[in-house]
């Protein structure tokens, strides 16, 4: 018998924590699969190791070790590798971070994202999906975040960085016909999460006895969206290219989609969770209470995220739906195997 025709991806990120899980679903799936990582020490790097380690020997797999900002590496890769299609997640993650280091965001976020954006139009790709985050909604204030909403009012360079991302992505589309597609990422959670995050920061301070850190005084509400749904919606996406909205009006400009082959969704779980609600989770799973420690809001960060998710529903057929409970308990079962705690 002929060997199954096998699509040809790239996966930027393919060390991190949503990219690995990507190249995963992929491989599994029987996609051929470059991945890209720079394996930068912004957090622990065996870490990013062990994650490409789970698929590193597979056949149809291929690791190249490259920074988006490579300009003349990123064009020889997507001429060598003649890809069907572009799953971008590199980036330099955190709101924090960014306030602390702001040129990272512009070298990976922006001047990594044209290198991307470029190689898919001289090779002509049939799609890019890439990640965007719920942090562009930055001021709003209007529950659930609607993709149709207006996001002009950022509240960190990292979140400006990822409007920029949807911008920069339409105007290839409008421009060259590019199908492109963001995806708004709400508060991802799960096994082989990042270390800089509140799920690992919290339970390793609860098993150490040592107080957690809440900010905002614990008035926060977060839609935490398990990875393996956050995983599903990707590849959903990744298989319905973009199209142009034919009902979309210059006098009433849909903020979602576009005359161009350009789309953008939310992936959340839909229902947001109270900070110390999901605290009292790890607690149960862990069967550890933790030492509070009340701290102010952070500059930069938002008080609420809550994804509306109607127009993923619609056009892939697809909601994150993972309750929080499992999803925490599959997380610390991990955590604890991870670290032998």
């Amino acid at each position: 018998m002929p060997e199954m025709i096998r699509n040809r991806i790239l996966v930027t990120g393919a060390a991190g924590f949503i990219g690995s899980e990507v190249c995963m679903r992929l491989l599994e799936r029987g996609d051929q699969v470059v991945g890209l990582d720079n394996l930068n020490d912004y957090y622990d790097v065996s870490l990013k190791e062990a994650r490409l380690c789970r698929f590193a020997e597979h056949e149809y797999f291929r690791f190249v070790k490259m920074d988006l900002a490579d300009r003349h590496g990123m064009e020889s890769l997507f001429a060598e590798e003649q890809f069907d299609s572009v799953v971008n997640l590199a980036a330099q993650a955190g709101v924090r971070y960014s306030l602390q280091n702001p040129h990272a965001y512009i070298d990976s976020n922006i001047v990594g994202f044209i290198n991307v954006l470029e190689g898919c139009r001289q090779q002509q790709i049939k799609h890019l999906v890439y990640a965007s985050s719920s942090s562009v909604y930055g001021a709003n204030e209007t529950v659930p975040f609607s993709v149709h909403d207006n996001v002009d009012h950022p509240v960190s360079l990292y979140a400006a960085s990822k409007k920029a991302n949807e911008l920069m992505a339409h105007s290839y589309s409008h421009l060259y016909g590019l199908p492109t597609t963001g995806l708004r990422f709400f508060t991802v959670y799960g096994p082989w999460g990042r270390p800089d995050m509140a799920p690992i920061l919290f339970t390793r301070a609860i098993l150490a006895g040592e107080p957690i850190q809440i900010f905002n005084h614990g008035n926060m509400q977060r839609d935490f969206t398990y990875i393996d749904d956050i995983v599903e919606g990707v590849l959903r996406v990744l298989d319905q290219p973009a199209s142009p909205n034919p009902d979309w009006s210059g006098k009433q400009p849909d903020p979602a989609s576009s005359r161009a082959p350009w789309r953008i969704y939310n992936i959340g779980n839909a229902s947001p969770v109270e900070l110390m609600s999901f605290i009292r989770a790890i607690e149960a799973a862990l069967g550890m209470q933790a030492v509070k420690k009340f701290m102010p809001m952070q500059p930069g960060d938002v008080q609420v995220t809550s994804a509306d998710v109607q127009a993923l529903m619609d056009d892939v057929g697809f909601r994150p739906d993972t309750p929080l409970e499992k999803g925490v308990q599959r997380f610390v079962d991990w955590y604890r195997g991870y670290y032998h705690v």
